[in-house]
């Protein structure tokens, strides 16, 4: 397959027009293979750095585009912790493996690449691409993605389907009304100053980028695909959770409860009325709970799948051979593998 590859900032690509449409917001699965979500990684994950997209376009005019950034051990993915996945993108699926391995020949002097997460389908070809462009590679578990399938369930439906002590703990701790919950769909400075608050009392540490999640939270308020909610005890905001809905999918981002009222289980009352106006009023058909296999998702996630870790080296780049022999003891103790196993979605 003859391909023109070549490097793209990303301001460049709403002058490229299959390239925007990729990109854009109604054409992919989530926000973060979106033109506006990388631009936000960019700008507020890596300053400074050199962020783009390698693209590769076959002769009939169908492109893939991996989205990467520059860094002094060769080249990343452009994701960061608040990305559920990372993953090239193409308008033609069954042309894709065939367009990876001339970006993956082009790239070769880069070195190193180190790409996370990864779902497991693109994981397996974007090993074998690259392996046939002539770079050693390995790959292995980045974390685990707790997600769950409705299958046309409404809330109550699904509802019945959760932990009896769960289920309990709503209706009980429901009952008394001290916890009152909404969620909104417009971006509103009152309820995110709420949400910092809340977060800043909670249990979890310092939020990693704050102006990043407050401009992707306004950006999706804009689009109509912001959930934001906050519960509050006695007129006080202890609890908050912030999610968008895109593609018949609700992505669950942050949440965070403060410590002091966990009595009074705001976190776990919030969560059940997100969870219903995602299911009954958006009409979600799945709903993915991003990073982390943390024991109290396993009470509102069914399902489990990896996400994955792609180290690939090109042993013509020589300053890069002690990672790469690094990666071969790895390897030969079991820690990485050739290729994931069947992809489990």
């Amino acid at each position: 397959m003859a391909c023109r590859v070549y490097h793209a900032e990303l301001a460049q690509v709403q002058d490229h027009p299959r390239l925007a449409a990729l990109l854009a917001r109604g054409n992919t699965d989530g926000p973060f293979d979106r033109a506006d979500w990388l631009a936000l990684l960019a700008t507020h994950a890596f300053p400074g750095a050199r962020a783009f997209l390698a693209v590769a376009e076959d002769g009939d005019g169908a492109v893939l585009a991996l989205p990467l950034v520059a860094t002094r051990h060769g080249l990343g993915a452009l994701a960061n912790w608040y990305s559920f996945w990372a993953r090239p993108l193409t308008d033609a699926p069954e042309r894709a493996e065939a367009m990876l391995v001339a970006l993956a020949r082009d790239l070769a002097r880069h070195g190193a690449l180190d790409f996370a997460p990864v779902p497991a389908r693109e994981a397996g070809w974007m090993a074998r691409a690259f392996r046939a462009a002539g770079w050693v590679v390995a790959v292995e578990p980045a974390h685990v993605n707790r997600h769950m399938a409705l299958d046309g369930q409404d809330f109550a439906t699904w509802w019945a389907t959760r932990p009896g002590a769960l289920r309990a703990t709503v209706r009980r701790k429901g009952a008394s009304g001290a916890v009152q919950c909404r969620v909104g769909t417009a971006f509103d400075a009152g309820d995110w100053a709420a949400y910092e608050a809340v977060y800043a009392a909670s249990w979890k540490p310092a939020e990693g980028d704050p102006a990043f999640l407050r401009a992707f939270a306004q950006g999706e308020s804009a689009a109509g695909a912001l959930r934001l909610g906050v519960a509050t005890l006695k007129g006080q905001p202890v609890a908050a959770q912030m999610w968008s809905v895109e593609a018949g999918t609700a992505f669950i981002h942050k949440l965070a409860h403060r410590q002091d009222a966990r009595g009074a289980s705001p976190g776990t009352l919030l969560s059940a009325a997100m969870f219903a106006h995602v299911i009954d009023r958006d009409g979600v058909r799945a709903i993915d709970f991003g990073t982390g296999d943390d024991p109290y998702k396993a009470d509102w996630m069914d399902r489990t799948r990896t996400r994955w870790r792609l180290h690939a080296h090109h042993p013509a780049a020589w300053r890069h051979w002690p990672a790469l022999l690094r990666g071969l003891v790895r390897r030969a103790a079991g820690r990485s593998r050739l290729a994931p196993p069947p992809a489990d979605g």
